[in-house]
C-alpha cells in the first residue's frame, strides 16, 4: 500500500509493549525510529529492542535496532534505528506522520496532540482527543487493544492481569534501593522460594513456581518499589523470547489507529 510503504512513525519508548508495536509496524511496511532513554530498565529484555541502548544493537523476531546518536537517512527494511531521546526532540526533523507513545508510565511524560499528524498512546494516563488522537487499551481483559478515539483508558489499578491464576506474585518489584544483581536468567524455572535476584545485597525469592520471564538487567541502580522479575505461571519456556499475546493485541490496535487516522 503506498500509504504505508516507507511512511515513518516515530516510538516514544522500545520496552516489550513498544516493541511489539515497532514489530508489527515494520513488518506491515512502515519505517519506524525508536526514542529511548540512556539506561532502560525494561525487564522482559530478551523482547526489547531497548536493549540495543546498552549492547549497540537488538534483534526481536527478525527485527533489528540499532542504537546510533541521530536518526540515519536510510536503514535496511527490517531494521530499526534507535536513538537516545527522551524528551522527543528529534520529532520536530524527523517530521513523522505518526507519534506512538509507548513509553506506559501510566502516566502523561509529555507527548502532545500536536506532535505529528497522528498521536497515539498507549494505557492510562492519556485522554484521546486532548493528548493524542488516539489511546489504545493495554489492560487485560474483553478490550485489551480496543482504540479509544474519546476518553481514556482503563485506569492503573496496580494489580497485575491474572496469567494462570496468579496477578500480584507473578510480578516481583525492589524491596529496597539498590544494584540488581540477577541469580536466575530469563528462560529458567523456578519453584515457589527460589531466589531471584538481590537487590543492595537484599535477596528478593519468588513467590510461585513458573518460568522466568522477565529479570532486570544486571548493574542497573534501582529504587525501591521498581518492577524488577517477572515470572509466568504457565511454564512456557519459548514464550520467553517471542512477543507476548498482550504486546500482539496492543499492536494491532496501534495499527489499526495509525491507518485510520493516518492523513
Amino acid at each position: 500500500m503506498s500509504l504505508v510503504r516507507g511512511t515513518l512513525v516515530a516510538v516514544r519508548g522500545a520496552g516489550d509493549l513498544g516493541t511489539g508495536c515497532i514489530v508489527r509496524l515494520v513488518r506491515s511496511g512502515f519505517r519506524v525510529v525508536a526514542l529511548e532513554t540512556a539506561r532502560p530498565c525494561a525487564i522482559r529484555r530478551t523482547v526489547c529492542l531497548s536493549e540495543a541502548m546498552f549492547d549497540g544493537s537488538a534483534t526481536v523476531e527478525g527485527i533489528r535496532a540499532f542504537r546510533c546518536a541521530d536518526a540515519p537517512e536510510r536503514w535496511g527494511a527490517d531494521e530499526v534505528p534507535i536513538v537516545e531521546d527522551p524528551d522527543a526532540r528529534l520529532l520536530g526533523r524527523l517530521a513523522p506522520v505518526a507519534l506512538l507513545d509507548a513509553i506506559v508510565a501510566k502516566r502523561n511524560l509529555g507527548t502532545r496532540i500536536d506532535m505529528a499528524p497522528v498521536v497515539v498512546a498507549l494505557g492510562p494516563g492519556f485522554e484521546a482527543g486532548r493528548d493524542a488522537h488516539a489511546v489504545v487499551e493495554t489492560n487485560r481483559g474483553h478490550d485489551l487493544g480496543r482504540v479509544l478515539l474519546s476518553g481514556s483508558a482503563e485506569p492503573n489499578t496496580g494489580v497485575p492481569g491474572l496469567i494462570a491464576g496468579q496477578s500480584t506474585g507473578r510480578v516481583v518489584h525492589a524491596p529496597v534501593a539498590g544494584t540488581a544483581e540477577p541469580l536466575r536468567s530469563i528462560g529458567d524455572r523456578v519453584e515457589a522460594g527460589a531466589p531471584l535476584l538481590s537487590i543492595g545485597g537484599t535477596v528478593v525469592h519468588s513467590t510461585i513456581s513458573g518460568v522466568v520471564r522477565g529479570m532486570i538487567r544486571p548493574g542497573l541502580d534501582v529504587p525501591a518499589g521498581l518492577k524488577v522479575a517477572d515470572v509466568d505461571p504457565r511454564f512456557v519456556t519459548e514464550s520467553c523470547f517471542s512477543v507476548s499475546d498482550k504486546a500482539r493485541a496492543v499492536a494491532g490496535g496501534v495499527l489499526e489507529a495509525i491507518l485510520s487516522l493516518a492523513p
